[in-house]
This record gives C-alpha cells, structure tokens and sequence, in this order.
C-alpha cells in the first residue's frame, strides 16, 4: 500500500504506484567493480553433507565474493548434492571475474559430497588454479563416549 503519484499527461490524469517503480528497479545484477581490481584470491570451500559454502578473498583474508547452495534456492537435501555445489561454483567464478581475478588457491573443508564437483565449477569459468589444500579439521579424540547401560 505505499504511495500514489498522480501523473498528468496531456488531457489525461494517470495514477502510478510509487512502490511499484521502487521493486522494479531494485533488481539484483552483479556489477563490474570499477575500483577494486584483484589479480589472485583464495577461494575457500566448505562442504558439509548439508550445504556447499563458497567464500573467494584477495590474498590477505578480506572476503570479495560468497555464495551458498540455500542462496542459490536449493531446498533440503538437493542443497547437499554436487550438482548444486557446480552451480555455486560457477556463480563465484562469475563474480571473480567481474573483480578481474585470474588465478586462485584453492582450500577445501569438510567431508560433503560437494568438494570436487565445486572445484570444477569454479574452473569451468577460466580462472586458473594455483594449489589446492584440504584442511578438512580432524578431532583428536571425539566427544566423550555415553555411560553404560545399568541393568
């Protein structure tokens, strides 16, 4: 229910609304960053059974670019499948490019299903792939193990 402006044409009167025009020209397009110019970057992945998370940051930490499985409208368990860690790896691939990155390293975590197939959606875009590490962490002994059954 947001305002109406009232438009005059020549003889005729034409009613707009306001919030209308507003939603219309709020459309989300990724934009070429005129400033920020990045030659190489880290791209960290983390793949859960659940999700892919894609981060790229420029090489001392400071995030550039992001995308998740669930921001792509993936929904419950297809959000854990390769073939949505691919989409988000091409998203992320378009968005490094936008900031002209060319090469990146990449660094994986976690044990999804969605560890390679990301990689190769990144890649599929023409960036160039310097090393890849997985730092998947690994616990030294676990949680505590539950008492024994008393009878």
């Amino acid at each position: 229910m947001g305002k109406k402006k009232v438009i005059e044409m020549e003889g005729e009167d034409k009613v707009v609304d306001k919030t209308s025009e507003v939603s219309a020209e709020k459309k989300s397009t990724t934009k070429k960053s005129k400033n920020k110019r990045f030659e190489s970057g880290i791209l960290n992945i983390e793949s859960t059974y659940n999700n892919t998370k894609l981060s790229l940051t420029d090489d001392k930490g400071n995030t550039i670019a992001w995308s998740s499985s669930g921001s792509l409208g993936f929904r419950g368990a297809k959000k854990g499948t390769p073939f949505a860690a691919a989409k988000v790896g091409e998203v992320v691939a378009e968005k490094a490019q936008n900031v002209g990155i060319k090469e990146v390293r990449v660094i994986v975590r976690g044990v999804g299903s969605g560890r390679e197939s990301a990689i190769r959606g990144f890649i599929s875009k023409g960036v160039n792939l310097i090393s890849i590490q997985d730092r998947t962490p690994v616990p030294h002994n676990g949680p505590k193990a539950p008492k024994p059954r008393r009878n």
